[in-house]
C-alpha cells in the first residue's frame, strides 16, 4: 500500500483517515459545474479551491455552536450508550469523509470512555464510485466485519447510503450499519433523530474536519492499491478549530454520559414514512423546476448550505425566512445574491432545499 495514513489536525488518537496526501490543481467553480453536468468528468477527479469562512459567517457558526452542541453532546451520548448495546465485540467506527469524521471522533472517544475497544476510522465513499475497497480491506484484515459502524452527520436524500449498501456487498452478505446523527430521509440504520436541524460541523468544510479536502479518485493522482486521495488545506491552518470543536462538543457529551441513561432513537420502525416524506419532497422540486437530474438537488440545511458554498446555485427553498436555523443560508444568500424561495410544505421533511444551476 503506498498510501499515507494521517490525521489531518485532530489528535492521532482521534482518528486515522485512510487517504492517500495529493496534490492536484484546483479548478473554478464554474469550470467544475460545466464539467460535471456535461458529463465530461466525475467531481471526484477535480477540487475546487477552498476560500477561509468570512468574519460574517464565521460569527453565525460560533452562534450555532453555542446552541448547537449541547444538543450534539447528548445525542452523541445516546448514539454511543446505543452502540454499546447493539454490538458486544470490538467497536470499529468507519467515518465517510468530511461530513462524517466530527461525529465519528466523538463516538469514539466515548465508547473509549464506556470501556469499549473501539478504532476510528475515516474513510472515502464516492457517488457513482462506491467505497474505497482499498480502505475497507485495510479496516476488515485488521478487525472483525461483525462490529464495522459507517458513520455520517447527516442524511440527506439518501444518494451516499444507496452508494454504500450497494458497495458494501462486495464485502459482506448483510447490510451495512450507518449511523448519523440527522436521518430526514430514513436510510440510516440507528440515527439521533429524524430531523432536519442546525448541525454546527454541517455549515463548514476543511476547517472543522481536520483540514482535508473532500475525497478524490482521478487516475492521475491515485493508482489501483492507493486509497482515495485528499488535498490538505494547510492554507487555512490559522481558521481551524477542528479540536476546539469537538472539545466543545465533547464536555456536553460527558456530562450527557454521566448524568443521564437516554438512548438514540432507532430508525428502523418508520423508516418507511420518512423515506417516502423525503423522495415526495424531492418529487415535488424536481417536477416545479423541472429536473431531470435529481442530483441537482441538494436538501437539509446542511446540504443546501454546502451546495452555495461549493457548487453554482439557481434557488434556494426556505421552510422559513425568521427560523434561526437558517441563519447562515440566509447569509449567503444574501452575501452570493441567490435567489430563494419560501415554501415550507413543498419541502417538508427539509427545512431547506438547494437546487444546482443547470449549465
Amino acid at each position: 500500500m503506498t498510501s499515507k495514513i494521517l490525521s489531518g489536525t485532530y489528535r492521532s488518537t482521534d482518528v486515522t483517515f485512510l487517504l492517500k496526501l495529493v496534490t492536484l490543481e484546483p479548478i473554478d467553480d464554474a469550470s467544475k459545474e460545466t464539467a460535471i453536468q456535461s458529463g465530461l468528468r466525475h467531481y471526484s477527479e477535480m477540487i475546487s479551491f477552498e476560500s477561509a469562512p468570512e468574519a460574517g459567517y464565521m460569527a453565525i457558526f460560533y452562534e450555532a455552536m453555542s446552541v448547537g452542541a449541547a444538543r450534539m453532546g447528548r445525542e452523541v451520548a445516546a448514539l454511543a450508550r446505543s452502540i454499546s448495546n447493539q454490538i458486544k465485540g470490538p467497536i470499529t467506527l468507519a467515518s465517510l469523509v468530511r461530513a462524517g469524521v466530527p461525529l465519528g471522533v466523538l463516538l469514539k472517544r466515548a465508547l473509549s470512555r464506556m470501556g469499549k475497544d473501539v478504532q476510528h476510522f475515516g474513510i472515502s465513499v464516492i457517488r457513482d464510485r462506491g467505497i474505497d475497497s482499498n480502505a475497507m480491506r485495510h479496516i476488515i484484515e485488521r478487525r472483525p466485519i461483525e462490529g464495522l459502524l459507517f458513520v455520517d452527520g447527516w442524511t440527506g436524500k439518501g444518494a451516499i447510503s444507496t452508494e454504500l449498501e450497494r458497495s458494501f456487498h462486495s464485502f459482506s452478505a448483510q447490510p451495512p450499519k450507518l449511523v448519523v446523527l440527522s436521518d430526514p430521509c430514513g436510510r440510516a440504520w440507528l440515527a439521533a433523530s429524524a430531523e432536519d436541524w442546525l448541525i454546527p460541523s454541517g455549515i463548514l468544510g476543511s476547517t472543522v474536519s481536520g483540514l482535508i479536502s473532500r475525497s478524490i479518485l482521478n487516475e492521475d493522482v491515485i493508482g489501483p492499491e492507493d486509497f482515495h486521495g485528499t488535498v490538505l488545506w494547510d492554507h487555512l491552518v490559522s481558521h481551524d478549530i477542528s479540536a476546539a470543536f469537538v472539545d466543545n462538543v465533547w464536555a456536553h457529551a460527558v456530562t450527557a454520559l454521566d448524568q443521564t441513561n437516554d438512548l438514540a432513537q432507532r430508525m428502523d420502525n418508520d423508516r418507511s414514512s420518512h423515506q417516502r416524506r423525503s423522495r415526495e419532497a424531492i418529487n415535488r422540486v424536481a417536477a416545479q423546476f423541472a429536473v431531470e437530474n435529481i442530483n441537482r438537488i441538494k436538501p437539509g440545511i446542511a446540504e443546501a448550505t454546502r451546495a452555495i458554498l461549493r457548487r453554482k446555485p439557481q434557488v434556494v427553498l426556505l421552510s422559513s425566512v425568521e427560523d434561526a436555523d437558517l441563519a447562515a443560508l440566509r447569509h449567503l444568500i444574501r452575501e452570493r445574491k441567490v435567489p430563494f424561495q419560501v415554501v415550507p410544505k413543498n419541502i417538508q421533511p427539509y427545512r431547506a432545499i438547494t437546487l444546482i444551476k443547470k449549465v
